[in-house]
């Protein structure tokens, strides 16, 4: 992408939409996406791996997809837990207008929005993330300290980081920095690690 990320707030690059495939829940959508968003051209394995391993999110209250990019991980919310309120969250502006419009595709209702238009008083039963692990440890570190302690009481956040980006380590300090939360390895599959992080 030229030096560009995909964690940009607005990406300069040409947005060449295009089309692709996804099985989510069991059926096949085509969706859009475009350069400047997170894997672009397919669903990645990072995210595969972490809706084939997480239960079902909570079935009420609010849900929260962080790092939304073109939205697979909330339309899955939101097919497996239609009554509640799912929010797709990202900085990334072309990723949250893919994100809307594929919800719309897959007749899902989901809430794509800015971190700052999230209501400061939100708590989420359910968090589900393939988190932006590339734009460095100290960013992403703030990150989760921003979203993490927003786990409603018995909520439980899951997130999918490749064995090789650090996932161990990242266990390890999730451990140290919320000692009131429960911290564990979930599963690994295809040099990834599944991570579960669950408030009493």
């Amino acid at each position: 992408m030229d030096g560009e990320h995909y964690f940009s707030a607005q990406p300069a690059s040409e947005a060449r939409k295009r089309t692709i495939r996804v099985v989510l829940q069991g059926e096949t959508f085509a969706l859009s996406t475009a350069e400047g968003v997170f894997s672009a051209e397919h669903l990645d394995t990072g995210t595969a791996v972490l809706l084939a391993a997480v239960p079902p999110p909570a079935t009420e209250g609010d849900l929260l997809d962080l790092g939304c990019g073109w939205g697979p991980i909330a339309i899955a919310m939101a097919r497996r837990s239609p009554d509640a309120s799912v929010w797709a969250v990202d900085v990334n502006e072309r990723a949250l207008t893919l994100a809307a419009a594929n919800a719309r595709i897959a007749d899902v209702g989901v809430k794509a929005a800015f971190p700052e238009d999230i209501p400061a008083d939100l708590r989420f039963a359910t968090i589900w993330s393939n988190p932006p692990i590339r734009i460095g440890k100290e960013a992403l570190h703030d990150l989760l300290a921003t979203w993490l302690p927003r786990l409603a009481a018995g909520g439980t956040a899951w997130l999918v980081v490749a064995k090789h980006l650090g996932a161990d380590s990242l266990q390890r300090w999730l451990a140290e920095r919320f000692p009131d939360l429960a911290v564990s390895r979930h599963s690994t599959d295809k040099g990834f690690r599944v991570l579960r992080i669950a408030r009493p």
